[in-house]
C-alpha cells in the first residue's frame, strides 16, 4: 500500500511542477516559451487558461497534503522502529565505560634488587 501511494505521490508531484511552471506570470511563464500560451488561450478563451491552471494546481496541493499524510501514517503502523544514526551513537556511547575509552599501557617488567 505504502509503494502504491508513493508512486501516486511521485506522480502527483511531477504534475504539480509542470502546472505550476505553466501558469503565466510577468515574464509569461513556460506556457510563452514554447507557444503554448495562445493556444491554450484559444481553447479556453483569455481568462479561461489561467482558472483553469490555478484550480488544477489548488487540486494537486490538496492531493500531494493527502498522499504525504497518508504515506506518514502507514508508516507509522508498519515496520520496525529504526533508530536514527544520532540515536545509535549515543547508545553505544552509553553502554561504553570511561576505561574503555583510556588508552592501554603495556606492562613493564618489575625493577631487579
Amino acid at each position: 500500500m505504502i509503494a502504491f501511494l508513493t508512486v501516486v505521490h511521485v506522480i502527483v508531484c511531477i504534475m504539480l511542477i509542470i502546472s505550476i511552471l505553466l501558469q503565466s506570470s510577468k515574464g509569461g511563464g513556460m506556457a510563452g516559451m514554447f507557444g503554448g500560451g495562445g493556444s491554450v488561450g484559444g481553447v479556453f478563451g483569455g481568462r479561461g487558461a489561467a482558472s483553469f491552471l490555478a484550480k488544477t494546481t489548488m487540486w494537486l496541493g490538496v492531493m500531494l497534503g493527502i498522499t504525504t499524510m497518508s504515506i506518514a501514517l502507514l508508516s507509522l503502523k508498519t515496520g520496525p522502529k529504526a533508530k536514527s544514526m544520532l540515536q545509535q551513537v549515543s547508545e553505544r556511547e552509553r553502554q561504553a565505560s570511561p576505561a574503555d575509552m583510556l588508552p592501554v599501557v603495556p606492562e613493564q617488567p618489575a625493577p631487579q634488587k
